[in-house]
């Protein structure tokens, strides 16, 4: 079979490896049928994340197996899987999870001990597991990881539902559950930030204020019912909730300072670069933070049934609906959110 290899910074190809084999009876294989980038994939074909991180003590040197979104359809499965069968459309996590272990049953699925920390598609971090851009992919623990894709849910729309858009909803449907009419600040450069003002206005936030240099990224959010601006100087006290998602320390800290007191701050940023945060004036104001890959396996049935409700438009933000033989071509290309999809699917 093959797998969208990443090569060298802005280069991707198709190369021939394995195909994946049920190994227990616990473990499904999976066919990509709509598969999306991740915020982060765009860091890594500019070569940024493959610098070396020694205070986490990883690299993500090439080549390597790409991708961590999509939509597949279920090819075989073990004997003991019960939750999906072939010819099934599911939901394929970016984590690899098994259900069982303590930190699994705790909710945090993005630490499973199962598997070595980090483990994930569409990275060469906690092992080698393949890419979500394959022909082919292997599902350890099929009934612990797969979702199934509601009939009325569109896969290409949906592709983003095994990280981004169910990470969106957990950055402010809680938040907003405990506030009301909470007023949301969201600092992005893309996928995640528009899918939060989404989120965030079908569940009640009385203001979204989006910000993000890119104008064709502020009118999708006007779309959504935001009011945007190119750059944000700090609003004292302005937001209950913000919502960072630039992996930029310094537009970090602008949200911050944008707090109300006792405001929560999620950052959903890949900050590979340091920097310094206004300690300060957070324990001033009083400031809840939260920096974290997301445990994302727990929110995706609540994310779909919030597709389902008909309250948000998450295709507003796919760019670009390409087809599964231009991934080596148009990936490296910079677009909002490209969905390659198989002819075959």
């Amino acid at each position: 079979m093959r797998e969208l290899t990443y090569v060298a910074r802005h280069t991707v190809e198709w190369r021939e490896a394995p195909g994946p084999k049920l190994r227990s009876d616990q473990e499904a294989i999976v066919a990509p049928v709509a598969a999306t980038t991740c915020d982060v994939d765009s860091a890594i074909l500019a070569g940024h994340a493959t610098r070396r991180q020694p205070h986490i003590g990883y690299s993500m040197d090439p080549p390597f197996a790409l991708g961590h979104e999509c939509v597949a359809r279920v090819v075989e499965t073990g004997d003991t899987v019960t939750t999906v069968a072939p010819g099934d459309l599911v939901v394929v996590p970016w984590s690899l999870n098994c259900g069982t272990c303590g930190h699994c049953r705790a909710g945090l699925t993005a630490h499973c001990t199962a598997v070595p920390h980090m483990a994930m598609y569409g990275a060469p971090i906690g092992g080698s597991w393949g890419g979500l851009f394959s022909d082919l992919v292997g599902v350890v623990w099929a009934d612990a990881m797969l979702v199934p894709l509601p009939a009325d849910l569109d896969p290409v729309a949906m592709a983003s539902a095994g990280d981004n858009w169910s990470l969106s909803w957990r950055l402010v449907a809680p938040h907003l559950k405990d506030r009301p009419g909470a007023r949301v600040l969201v600092v992005a450069r893309g996928s995640i930030g528009l899918y939060v003002c989404d989120i965030a206005r079908a569940l009640g936030a009385s203001e979204v204020l989006y910000v993000d240099p890119d104008p064709g990224h502020r009118e999708i959010a006007r779309g959504y019912g935001a009011a945007t601006a190119e750059t944000l100087e700090p609003v004292r006290h302005g937001f209950d909730i913000a919502v960072e998602a630039t992996g930029r320390v310094g537009q970090l800290a602008l949200a911050v300072k944008s707090l109300a007191p006792e405001g929560i701050c999620e950052s959903a940023g890949n900050h590979f670069r340091p920097g310094e945060l206004p300690l300060l004036d957070m324990y001033l104001t009083g400031v809840t933070m939260r920096i974290a890959r997301d445990n994302v396996r727990n929110h995706i049935p609540d994310a779909l049934e919030l597709a389902r409700s008909g309250t948000v438009d998450p295709a507003r933000v796919v760019s670009h609906v390409l087809d599964w033989e231009q991934l080596p071509d148009t990936l490296p290309e910079k677009h909002l959110k490209p969905v390659f999809v198989r002819a075959d699917g």
